[in-house]
């Protein structure tokens, strides 16, 4: 890079494609050469042979064919300069090709050692897709509305209005008169009880089940008791076009060649409890183990319903047809026709969804007919050079993080008897699968013009999957799509109103909604999905599972654990913890001889808080977030492992995305304990990952600070036995030490 530069100052001022011309001709080209009063070259005119002279009185057109002619010559002596221009803009393009280039060489000195470049290398750009940008998601609207396909050719053949039912279906009525979809759909409410289910006044009573463990039951009214033991909720009743293939409900995770798993006791469990119609919060959904099954039970609930729903109103539909009385009213149907949405956060998520319900609904031996199936593979799926190289991560990750990692997305999905329409539009779609970020986008906020949530009112099925990544991502996206489900539509939308059910003219939609949450993790937020955001008649259930042993035991560094306790008002309360961090923490870890010392902060607002504060206090620091680029983390980890950084300030958000080692930390500061306890371990062991050789005098220590408010999160890191202990101890400190043979 340095020869290139030397020589003389005409040179120098040649863009590449001279400087290579002058290299291989000994000479630049003539084009380049300054000629002063350059002759333009000359253009030929050419006139018609027979030329339609006009008419004598005709002067403006005459004048208009001379001016047209000036035109023409205009107009070619422009396209020349644009030619010319476009070769100097190309050669520019070169020329900053080539700065590019030296600045990234400059860069690479400042980077961290070989080992952590190929681990950064080895990421596609896919990966920035994680990322949070609240503030780009307006942008994002225009872009994904203007190129949005919907499927409207098949608008006919799906359509409920029209559709009669199947041979065999006609007659079905006596046997669903017990079927418990039925009864939720038939239950009728009175305003006193609507006001006490407002109210939130529950009865709750607790009851243990043999897979899903200790359920937490609560039941608004007393006509609808709680559940009880298992046999209190037997399978469901399957639908006629479900009755083959229910069996085969894991055969779409099932390997290649290998025997399909039968039905699974938690499965089964699930099935009974999701046929009650009461809101269920399943709280180990782990995605190494259950995450597969608890999925593919609530596949076939959603289609059990799906198509229960319309066969009702195509049977509805032949009785009107054949009856001449007038006054007969068939309430089967709500204001608008999606009935089920199903939030997950990738699509990888919805790719799996949709391949449960062809395996479910696909009969033996023939091809389902599933329109725009080919498309939905494309854009959901993973292309064969699209996929991420191996990288050294754990098995969870590569769990989470498989196939399509988009976030932004929505589908419509209508089911007619066995048939299949992918990508119809939301007002004649039964399912939605969407992303809370992909729905967001739709609902807009207040006092745009172009928002819709109308699709909404009628939602009586919602999946929450995977509630805990949607903490990871942006979670106020959820709250926004949940205040938006069951309001009062604000259009007809062509709907028949005498076959409207009564409670949805009521607005008493919610009351009728039920709700599956489903995460990997016990957390106060998606706990309050249930208390703020759901109102079933039916009640709730939540499974509670403490774990005895913590993740502390996954520890193999020997390291002393400092748990400090500080007092706080609520869980909300983050001033408390900010002060006692700033008071009582902060100050030990000042001193100029003690570095290396690694701050873990949970929430990105009390990374922001805590990275402000040390940027007015002058505090030698290095940070790295999900918003980092990654020439920023380099530097961040280089400078930090070299010690010339004291401190380093670590988001949740990108250990969850990234995985990263990071090398040289000998104080280990948790500001908050970790949302997934697995992480707890993660990080500690990271401490020995900077150890070399002869390094054996290095101490590392390890703080972490707590409320009484984070019990669920202390438990999952200490055991439940554990954390009583210390939240019901007079002590504010408590020292527990791992890689020994016997922790204290």
């Amino acid at each position: 890079m340095g020869k290139r530069r030397q020589g003389n100052q005409e040179i120098t001022s040649l863009t590449k494609k001279q400087k290579k011309h002058l290299k291989d001709f000994g000479e630049q080209h003539p084009f380049h050469d300054n000629v002063v009063d350059k002759p333009e070259k000359t253009k030929i005119l050419r006139l018609p042979h027979r030329p339609q002279h006009p008419e004598p009185n005709s002067e403006e057109d005459s004048d208009e064919e001379l001016q047209s002619a000036y035109q023409k010559l205009l107009s070619t002596m422009i396209q020349g300069a644009d030619d010319n221009s476009e070769d100097e803009e190309s050669d520019d393009e070169d020329d900053g090709e080539e700065v590019e280039g030296e600045s990234e060489e400059e860069e690479e000195e400042c980077d961290v050692a070989e080992e952590d470049l190929e681990e950064e290398a080895g990421e596609t750009a896919g990966n920035s897709q994680n990322k949070v940008h609240p503030e780009k998601t307006s942008g994002d609207i225009e872009e994904k509305e203007e190129g949005e396909f919907t499927d409207k050719k098949n608008e006919a053949a799906f359509c409920l209005e029209t559709n009669l039912p199947v041979e065999g279906e006609e007659n079905m009525g006596e046997q669903e008169e017990e079927d418990m979809f039925v009864k939720h759909q038939e239950a009728e409410l009175s305003e006193e009880e609507v006001g006490r289910i407002l109210q939130g006044s529950k009865l709750k009573t607790q009851v243990k089940w043999p897979k899903l463990g200790t359920l937490q039951c609560a039941c608004p009214l007393e006509r609808f008791p709680a559940v009880r033991q298992l046999s209190s909720a037997p399978l469901p009743a399957v639908h006629k076009n479900l009755e083959a293939n229910w069996c085969l409900l894991n055969q779409s995770f099932a390997p290649e060649g290998g025997a399909v798993t039968d039905v699974t006791d938690l499965q089964k469990e699930l099935l009974g409890l999701m046929g009650t119609y009461r809101d269920v919060h399943f709280s180990n959904s782990s995605p190494l183990k259950e995450a597969k099954e608890v999925q593919s039970a609530y596949c076939l609930h959603v289609l059990n319903h799906v198509l229960k729903a319309n066969t009702r109103v195509l049977r509805n539909n032949a009785k009107l047809k054949e009856t001449k009385d007038v006054n007969v009213e068939f309430r089967d149907r709500g204001i608008t026709r999606p009935k089920v949405l199903i939030l997950v956060p990738f699509r990888d998520g919805a790719l799996r969804v949709v391949q449960t319900f062809i395996t479910l609904l696909e009969p033996k031996g023939k091809i389902m007919d599933v329109s725009n199936k080919k498309r939905f593979k494309e854009e959901f799926g993973v292309g064969p050079g699209e996929s991420p190289p191996e990288l050294h991560r754990p098995d969870d990750y590569h769990a989470v993080f498989s196939g399509n990692i988009d976030d932004h997305f929505r589908i419509g999905v209508s089911i007619m008897k066995r048939s299949m329409r992918l990508y119809s539009p939301f007002y004649s779609s039964d399912i939605i699968i969407a992303s809370p970020l992909g729905l967001r986008t739709v609902l807009s906020a207040d006092g745009d013009k172009k928002r819709d949530f109308d699709f909404l009112s009628s939602i009586e099925l919602l999946i929450v999957d995977q509630a805990d990544v949607f903490l990871m991502q942006n979670w106020e996206h959820l709250l926004h799509v949940l205040k938006h489900l069951n309001l009062q539509p604000l259009d007809s939308h062509g709907v028949d109103f005498s076959r409207v059910r009564i409670w949805n003219l009521n607005n008493w939609a919610a009351h009728y909604r039920q709700t599956l949450v489903f995460s990997a993790i016990q957390e106060p937020q998606i706990t309050n999905i249930l208390t703020k955001h759901c109102h079933n008649y039916r009640g709730q259930v939540c499974s509670k599972t403490i774990p005895k042993v913590g993740s502390i035991c996954q520890v193999l560094v020997q390291l002393p654990h400092v748990f400090q306790m500080f007092q706080s008002d609520s869980f909300m309360d983050q001033d408390a913890r900010f002060q006692f961090f700033v008071d009582k923490i902060l100050p030990q870890y000042r001193d100029s001889v003690i570095s290396h010392t690694f701050i873990y902060v949970p929430s990105y607002f009390d990374f922001v808080r805590l990275r402000n504060y040390m940027k007015k206090e002058d505090i030698s620091f290095a940070s790295v977030s999900e918003y980092s680029q990654r020439s920023e983390v380099s530097r961040a980890r280089h400078f930090f492992q070299k010690g010339e950084k004291q401190f380093m300030l670590f988001s949740e958000r990108f250990h969850f995305y990234k995985r990263y080692t990071i090398k040289g930390i000998h104080n280990l500061i948790f500001y908050g304990l970790p949302t997934y306890p697995h992480f707890y371990s993660e990080v500690c062991n990271m401490l020995q990952a900077g150890v070399r050789e002869g390094d054996g005098s290095v101490s590392f220590t390890c703080t972490a600070l707590y409320s009484r408010y984070d019990m669920h999160r202390l438990a999952a890191v200490t055991g439940a036995d554990r954390a009583a202990q210390m939240l019901q101890s007079k002590k504010t400190v408590h020292l527990f030490i791992t890689g020994e043979e016997k922790n204290s």
